[in-house]
């Protein structure tokens, strides 16, 4: 048993760190040639393609067969939590660091607390709501030491937004497909929702960038086949297998590596600001955030 829950707490933290590897493969992505977001989606999804159709013909006869409104459900979602949310986080991190945008993504977990409540009718306890006011004033505390007047404040704002609003679509995808996700199964419908969400990566691809926009110098390829693979494909079924180890509390506390290490990854390769503010804010961002899981677990 120590061994199965050992294992469980290693592949949380491989997994973790493995996705919080996303937004600075995206930043060195952008830094090494002017690539676009709608580039670099396509070749994030079309990339992993592949294995979640491997996935989901393993899978084919283990479980039964989804019915047409459960595939108009996991397309609806798979279009708004992966498609959705992905593009724009992909369009935010031109405006913002990886380290804040990291912990401005991970404000989800007090956004599905929100809906349930706006939505649901889920009443929030005083500890959830504790953790609310925690978590978005350490929010603001990071946003104020950067959203200065100016030109180069706006955009920071803006990208800000895009992320949070990326973070909100993902909320929205985890409330509305819990019940969904019983019924399918988790690898399931993690494979079919992704490989569903590459369909209109595709198609936006093709509308809008010309077939030249492929033609990338070989360290966006890199970067692509890495955020493709290891930030995208392996986190998702270890943290499906972490979870089903060690259980969604003690999985929300190793989750909160990410944003720390991807701040301070971003700090030292990407010389993105990392200052005490900073510090502070993604501090109370973290301890809202796990207030706000551990409770709801």
């Amino acid at each position: 048993m120590n061994s199965y829950r050992g294992w469980g707490v290693a592949f949380a933290v491989a997994g973790t760190l493995a996705f919080s590897l996303r937004p600075i493969l995206i930043k060195l992505s952008y830094a090494a040639h002017p690539v676009a977001p709608t580039t670099l989606l396509f070749l994030r999804m079309t990339l992993s393609l592949p294995f979640f159709l491997a996935v989901a013909w393993w899978l084919r006869d283990q479980q039964p067969r989804l019915s047409a409104c459960e595939w108009a459900a996991v397309a609806g979602l798979g279009f708004l939590g992966y498609y959705g949310a992905s593009f724009l986080d992909f369009i935010g991190l031109q405006y913002v660091g990886a380290g804040v945008g990291r912990l401005i993504l991970y404000l989800y977990p007090t956004l599905v607390l929100l809906i349930s409540f706006l939505f649901l009718g889920r009443q929030p306890t005083r500890r959830q709501l504790l953790a609310l006011a925690i978590t978005y004033a350490g929010v603001a505390l990071i946003l104020s030491s950067q959203a200065h007047g100016g030109a180069e404040g706006r955009l920071f704002v803006f990208g800000a937004l895009l992320v949070f609003a990326s973070a909100l679509l993902y909320a929205v995808y985890l409330v509305a497909g819990g019940e969904l996700v019983k019924r399918v199964g988790s690898m399931r419908f993690t494979a079919y929702s992704m490989a569903v969400a590459t369909i209109p990566a595709v198609v936006q691809f093709v509308a809008l960038e010309p077939a030249s926009a492929l033609e990338l110098p070989r360290s966006v390829w890199t970067y692509a086949v890495i955020l493709a693979t290891v930030s995208t494909v392996l986190p998702l079924f270890l943290q499906a297998e972490a979870l089903k180890r060690i259980g969604a509390a003690e999985f929300a506390l190793i989750g909160a590596l990410g944003p720390v290490s991807v701040a301070i990854t971003s700090a030292l390769g990407l010389d993105e600001p990392f200052t005490l503010i900073q510090a502070l804010g993604g501090a109370l961002v973290i301890a809202g955030v796990l207030l706000v899981s551990l409770k709801r677990s």
